[in-house]
């Protein structure tokens, strides 16, 4: 099961995993919603799912998924290279990700992995995070719980408390504790500067 907003970006990859005679796409959604809505009918083999989708995004929907079903198999494809969010997808339940740069042949090399029920990491993120884990140095958001991580990137986009809290189905005073649980860890100020931390440590993809 295909999982990304864009129809284009859906049908290239169709295109791509089905030119492969093992592999074939057997339903396309394009939200997290619509994903944890699809995914009971079709039971496919493996969802290859985006991060950034408006509504609850990648990793709520990873979560749930998983919670729902944990013999679930994820492979997350991101535009996203920094090593915050494979941490975060991993830990929610993710068997694989790579980045949409990746070739061809490595997407299908990746998704025969994860159908196996083995872990996937993109080569280049892979050593990333070696070398980030043998120097020590940390993201600044790593301090955050996960669902302050999730509250944070909402707030990066420029999504407001309100809408928040009904995507993620908190309560405004929730969302709002949780935005100054956030601030307080990051010292920002005001959602702008949380805009600029994201985007300064390569949160908010392209």
């Amino acid at each position: 099961m295909l999982v990304d907003d864009h129809a284009v970006v859906r049908m290239g990859f169709r295109l791509l995993l089905e030119s492969d005679p093992g592999v074939q796409v057997v339903a396309e959604a394009d939200s997290g919603e619509a994903a944890l809505r699809l995914y009971p009918e079709v039971r496919p083999d493996v969802v290859v799912m985006d991060v950034s989708m408006p509504g609850m995004g990648g990793i709520e929907a990873v979560s749930r998924l998983v919670a729902k079903d944990p013999g679930a198999k994820v492979l997350v494809l991101s535009a996203h290279e920094d090593t915050v969010h494979p941490k975060r997808l991993l830990k929610a339940g993710a068997l694989g990700y790579l980045s949409k740069r990746t070739a061809a042949d490595e997407l299908l090399r990746a998704l025969r992995q994860v159908a196996d029920g083995r872990n996937y990491i993109d080569p280049v993120l892979a050593q990333q995070l070696a070398v980030q884990q043998f120097s020590g140095d940390r993201n600044p958001v790593e301090v955050l719980s996960e669902r302050e991580f999730e509250v944070f990137m909402q707030l990066a986009r420029g999504q407001s408390v309100n809408r928040i809290a009904e995507t993620l189905f908190l309560s405004p005073r929730t969302v709002g504790t949780h935005l100054y649980n956030i601030k307080q860890k990051l010292a920002a100020e005001n959602a702008a500067e949380l805009t600029l931390i994201a985007m300064r440590n390569g949160l908010l993809a392209p």
